[in-house]
């Protein structure tokens, strides 16, 4: 694995092309979540809050199809 910083400010990283498909995808999830979060003022209760409304309204659209 290489990683380099590139002219414009990016960062390069070049992988071997056998590296597991699945375990990088998580990586890049988790990576594209910390950029996307990076600027967030949101405090841990107002996700959590957030993430129980959709949860809940998820249960009321599917629940049928689970019980």
């Amino acid at each position: 694995m290489i990683i380099e910083r590139s002219q414009n400010n990016e960062i390069l990283i070049r992988l071997k092309p056998n590296i597991n498909k699945f375990g990088l995808q998580r990586l890049l999830d988790y990576i594209k979540y910390l950029e996307t979060t990076s600027k967030s003022k949101a405090v841990q209760s107002e996700v959590d809050e957030i993430a129980d409304e959709v949860t809940s309204n998820w249960w009321k659209k599917n629940r049928k199809h689970f019980i």
